[in-house]
């Protein structure tokens, strides 16, 4: 009788082994679809990469229907010349920008973003979701200089477990990339590029791994970069993230760390990184649409000390 029972039993965990062996390998086939090629390092670029400026910055937004909306913005202040970084040149301007967000279904979208800036320069920018799996997107830049202007397609397809994009632009450029999920949070990729006006080509790899916490990624690009980035949410408040860039041509390495905090009526982001550059990104929520704006990064080496201020109005 007792032999009967632990057979029994045996039998039992024997079954609800072979149930999870069962229930494992559905769900590495069903693999959930991975962040795009040119998206991998997002969560890093928030908090490594803020918006910062130099002088004066101020940006208004109406809404003249639930589609529709028109911008204006106004900045002084410096920038770095072109040629030469070290030299800073004063500049102010003012951009009118017209806004159209039409959405035609939970996953589909029509976006039309066009800028036009006193000194010349337009801009324009078109999104468009022909399904739920495939879209394409405009990206359009004049300017008065010669050799400046740009126009850049991008047709995107999303299956269920990758990402496929192919661009085209002026200067006979080519590219493509690829993103696939291997496992639940691994995912692997790769891109190729043409340049025919520079007869120039290039290759690179990427992996993301993610979970609910940590965010890592890894990058090797044939010009001459590795690059890796480290992002882990300590609360759902507070960010930490880290990168290291390797150019094994020039021999040059630059180690960032950097935050991101969210509090009631604010967001601070900042970053220290091994060139002895500190920089930090405040976000005030004065009323509802109503932001002021805090920028600040100092270079200690290059004894080069950057600081703006400025508001958003508007949603």
């Amino acid at each position: 009788m007792g032999g009967a029972v632990s057979y029994a039993s045996s039998s039992s965990s024997s079954s609800s082994h072979d149930d999870k062996r069962g229930t494992e390998t559905e769900d590495w086939i069903n693999l959930p679809c991975p962040t795009k090629y040119e998206d991998i390092t997002r969560e890093a670029i928030m908090s490594l990469k803020p918006e910062l400026f130099e002088g004066l910055r101020f940006d208004f937004t109406k809404p003249l229907n639930q589609k529709f909306s028109l911008s204006h913005s106004i900045f002084m202040g410096s920038v770095p010349h072109p040629t030469q970084s070290n030299i800073k040149v004063p500049v102010s301007h003012y951009e009118f920008g017209a806004n159209l967000m039409d959405p035609m279904g939970k996953t589909q979208m029509v976006m039309l973003i066009g800028r036009i800036l006193t000194d010349g320069r337009m801009s324009a920018r078109i999104k468009y979701d022909v399904n739920d799996r495939f879209s394409f997107k405009i990206n359009a830049q004049i300017t008065n200089e010669p050799h400046f202007s740009l126009g850049m397609f991008h047709f995107d397809y999303r299956g269920n477990d990758y990402w496929a994009q192919l661009q085209m632009g002026n200067n006979a450029f080519y590219g493509v990339n690829y993103m696939q999920s291997v496992t639940n949070n691994l995912a692997l990729g790769g891109e190729g590029y043409w340049l025919g006006h520079h007869r120039k080509s290039g290759i690179g790899f990427a992996a993301r791994y993610n979970t609910e916490k940590v965010v890592a990624t890894a990058q090797f690009k044939s010009g001459g970069t590795i690059g890796m980035t480290y992002v882990h949410k300590v609360s759902d408040k507070v960010s930490l993230a880290s990168d290291f860039v390797y150019n094994w041509k020039t021999k040059e390495v630059v180690t960032s760390l950097g935050y991101d905090y969210l509090l009631q009526q604010c967001r601070l982001r900042g970053r220290l990184d091994t060139n002895g550059c500190i920089a930090a990104y405040l976000e005030e929520r004065l009323n509802v649409g109503v932001n002021f704006l805090l920028s600040a990064e100092i270079d200690h080496w290059k004894k080069d000390y950057k600081f703006g201020f400025g508001m958003t109005v508007g949603q």
